[in-house]
């Protein structure tokens, strides 16, 4: 009592991120920790279960004990006034960061070029230059099977959300399915476009439980929707005038697709409608993503609840159900946003179901954008740039944070472990660098990565990461790059790395 007595006391008010006060104000004495806030906070919100939360009071994160923030304040608070305390609810499990490479899992003859975990996180699917798709079992870090029938290089793989079919995209311009379970095509080829493929998007589960829709698009600058029971082309999306580069199906029934003529075109799956156009970028836009984008790729699997769903024993309903729980708690009572990223150094934030306006525009790089990427938790957004550095951004506002460097090399790609609280770099100079956001602590979770490693002589190649979950920075021998649109050219043999925590 004598200590609490000596350190003070402050009248303080707990609030949600979204501004939303909870409970009344209540004294507080400067000794307690942010141990003693989650309890306060947790018993407060009458939380079954503890959920782990970051205090801020205004924009300082409390990391110790409210004295320590308040011998840096006590010159600009009033101490009359109630003070509010934010609290952000962090992700129940935690992902632990890879100490080692476990594996070098050779198989493909030519480079690898297109990586991609399962939605359960549980399969692996590499596409290659040697014109082969291959299913890999990451346990015991083995092949499963090997799926002939591209004749050309497979650019792209998509994962369909529950998991029972993967899509490749190759340079000859056609579309493959396969069953992962046993290595087989699915139907006939899906062909129609003109120029090789450049990304591919499922409908989300939420929207569709039975998984038959997929998007395309291509160097030819159209985007292509599919159904894939019947194997025919239902819609083409026909309006860009250059290359398009990247394509996103968001979970409002919108689809978005980024080109090379400088815009990004927001259609209405439904009947194929475009809605609007965003301008704003002065060069091609290279890369965009949503803030929803990982519960539409991970579906119903929710990585805190490992055990919830038996692989292959859910319904079409079973999962339909859980994916969109997953997908509103994601939101939040919140909007989809969208971020892009341009040859032009900037980043957009825009709210592209509602206006053409952006929200914000983001300017800070000296160079062009590789890749930009959500956190899962819709709270921050990093991307990455030939400046050789990260930037991080608030998720809601597009106002800057940080610049994390360390890189001494162009930045390729980046990706976001399941919880948040890390963020992988890859870059030019052979290296993965983990940066650990604020709400890092200590680790327990056993997801994983995989690295695509090639080396491309002369023009502008790209590092391509997929994430099971957490990173750790790996010395290369050579500089992992990815196949780019911008060089048509690939050398040296590939191979797939698995780095897992100690």
């Amino acid at each position: 009592m004598a200590d609490e007595e000596e350190c003070g006391h402050i009248l303080a008010q707990f609030r949600s991120e979204d501004g939303e006060d909870s409970g009344a104000p209540f004294d507080l004495p400067l000794s307690v920790t942010t141990e003693h806030l989650q309890a306060v906070c947790n018993q407060l919100l009458e939380n079954e279960e503890p959920v782990p939360y970051t205090f801020f009071i205004g924009e300082d994160e409390i990391k110790g004990s409210l004295n320590d923030w308040f011998g840096k304040q006590k010159d600009k608070v009033n101490t009359e006034k109630a003070i509010n305390i934010v609290y952000q609810p962090q992700a129940v499990f935690r992902v632990r960061p890879v100490t080692r490479c476990t594996s070098s899992m050779p198989g493909h003859t030519e480079a690898v070029i297109s990586v991609a975990f399962s939605p359960d996180g549980r399969h692996l699917a590499s596409g290659s230059g040697d014109t082969t798709v291959r299913f890999w079992d990451i346990f015991t870090e083995t092949p499963h099977h090997t799926c002939k029938g591209h004749s050309h290089w497979i650019l792209y793989m998509a994962w369909s959300p529950d998991g029972k079919v993967v899509a490749s995209g190759c340079k000859n311009s056609e579309i493959r399915l396969w069953n992962p379970l046993t290595g087989q095509q699915i139907g006939r080829p899906l062909t129609g476009h003109r120029k090789w493929i450049t990304c591919l998007a499922w409908q989300p589960l939420h929207k569709d439980g039975s998984c038959r829709y997929l998007a395309s698009s291509s160097k030819d600058g159209d985007v292509r929707i599919w159904n894939t029971s019947v194997g025919q082309c239902e819609k083409v999306l026909s309006s860009h005038t250059q290359n398009v580069t990247c394509i996103r199906w968001g979970g409002e029934g919108l689809l978005y697709s980024a080109s090379q003529d400088r815009t990004i075109k927001v259609w209405r799956t439904e009947d194929g409608t475009q809605c609007r156009t965003l301008q704003g970028h002065g060069h091609w836009v290279n890369t965009m993503a949503l803030n929803t984008d990982y519960v539409i790729r991970t579906g119903a699997y929710d990585p805190g609840k490992p055990h919830a769903i038996s692989p292959g024993e859910a319904t079409a309903e079973q999962l339909t159900e859980l994916a969109t729980e997953r997908y509103i708690k994601a939101k939040s009572g919140n909007k989809e946003l969208m971020v892009s990223g341009s040859d032009d150094f900037t980043l957009f934030l825009w709210d592209p179901a509602e206006s053409k306006k952006p929200i914000a525009r983001m300017t800070g790089h000296q160079q062009l954008i590789n890749d930009v990427r959500f956190s899962p938790d819709t709270r921050y957004i990093a991307s990455a740039s030939f400046d050789k550095s990260v930037k991080l951004w608030d998720g809601k506002t597009g106002k800057f944070i940080a610049t994390l460097r360390g890189h001494v090399n162009a930045v390729y790609q980046i990706a976001w472990s399941a919880d948040s609280r890390l963020l992988c770099s890859g870059s030019k100079d052979s290296t993965l660098k983990v940066n650990l956001t604020s709400c890092c602590c200590c680790c327990y979770s056993s997801h994983r990565m995989v690295l695509c490693v090639r080396v491309i002589q002369g023009g502008y190649p790209v590092a391509h990461l997929q994430s099971g979950g957490p990173f750790l920075p790996v010395r290369l021998d050579q500089p992992f790059v990815f196949y780019n649109q911008r060089s048509e050219n690939r050398a040296g043999c590939s191979i797939l790395y698995l780095l897992h925590g100690a």
